[in-house]
């Protein structure tokens, strides 16, 4: 059997890629599993504004890229392949995927997480052109502009409060009629007066050619259908981490996501979870890099110890 790798590392994105690069400047024997493009959720991203070192912007593919360019001339290992699930228990960890399995002595887990989707007609086509899932991200992208944020939650609201700042005008969709965020931002979000609600609301389809121009919309208690004009749609309606193949094997919040520590560390030795994948992350690609280098300082202190 293969000796097995110092560190292996379950996802491709920012967090992922940033573990990369420090185990293979440590010249630990590394190896990344990914199961579709490098750079993660970052590539849907048209343009980055808010990562360091890139200050006329940079597109998210183009980052990913060269995150996982500069990874690899260090000698990391990547592989294209989605893991199915992890035996941990052991000193070594196994890792077992759709092209073989991989044995560990550390275990990074910066897989990610996926936005729910509205799953209508135009949404996936329309993606990056009007169709965006982060509004600290693509927000002065819309300045000006009319925009629809879908979702009555959290983060709903707050990304249409933040949106207040660019946006001429944003509407609020929401299939109830009455908000769900905490008191605070129910209060900030009806005293904005750029800022109105569509109660009782929900998406069929996103419109438009090259680049979103409208939504057409159902009312959930006559059934009626309505066109919104608008030129952007920000999608809020939760996120689901990338956790499937760790149920029974670690500890998981009722969310689905992995608890840990300020050091990365999550209820088994030897296991560190980085980035979205992580319970109370910010969701941010700085952030997920910042805790991809905590994770690999962390693994290496195991590994040494």
């Amino acid at each position: 059997m293969a000796e097995p790798y110092d560190v292996v590392i379950i996802g491709g994105g920012p967090a992922g890629l940033t573990v990369g690069l420090y185990a293979s400047r440590s010249r630990l024997k590394t190896l990344l599993l990914e199961r579709g493009l490098f750079g993660g959720q970052i590539v849907n991203a048209t343009k980055v504004e808010n990562f360091p070192g890139f200050p006329q912007g940079i597109s998210g593919t183009e980052l990913g890229e060269l995150m996982h360019h500069q990874a690899s001339a260090f000698g990391l290992e990547t592989r294209l392949a989605e893991v199915t699930g992890v035996e941990l228990g052991g000193e070594i960890r196994e890792v077992l995927t759709d092209h073989g399995s991989f044995q560990a002595r550390a275990l990074i887990i910066a897989s990610g997480s996926e936005h729910r989707k509205l799953s209508v007609p135009g949404e996936e086509r329309l993606l990056g052109r009007g169709v965006s899932y982060c509004a600290t991200c693509d927000a002065p992208f819309f300045q000006g502009k009319e925009v629809a944020v879908v979702g009555g939650g959290d983060v709903a609201i707050t990304d249409a409060l933040y949106l207040a700042r660019f946006a001429s005008r944003i509407y609020g969709v929401h299939r109830r009629r009455e908000l769900r965020a905490v008191a605070l931002l129910r209060e900030r979000a009806l005293a904005e007066p750029r800022l109105s609600f569509l109660w009782d609301s929900v998406v069929e389809e996103v419109l438009g050619g090259e680049e979103v121009e409208g939504l057409r919309l159902r009312d959930t208690r006559t059934g009626q259908s309505s066109r919104l004009e608008v030129q952007g749609v920000f999608v809020a309606i939760g996120q689901e981490p990338n956790t499937a193949f760790l149920k029974g094997k670690l500890q998981l919040t009722p969310t689905g996501h992995i608890p840990t520590n300020g050091r990365m560390e999550t209820a088994l030795p030897g296991v560190f979870a980085a980035g979205d994948v992580r319970q109370d992350s910010y969701r941010q690609a700085i952030t997920a890099a910042g805790d991809g280098a905590t994770a690999t300082l962390s693994a290496l202190a195991f590994l040494r110890s």
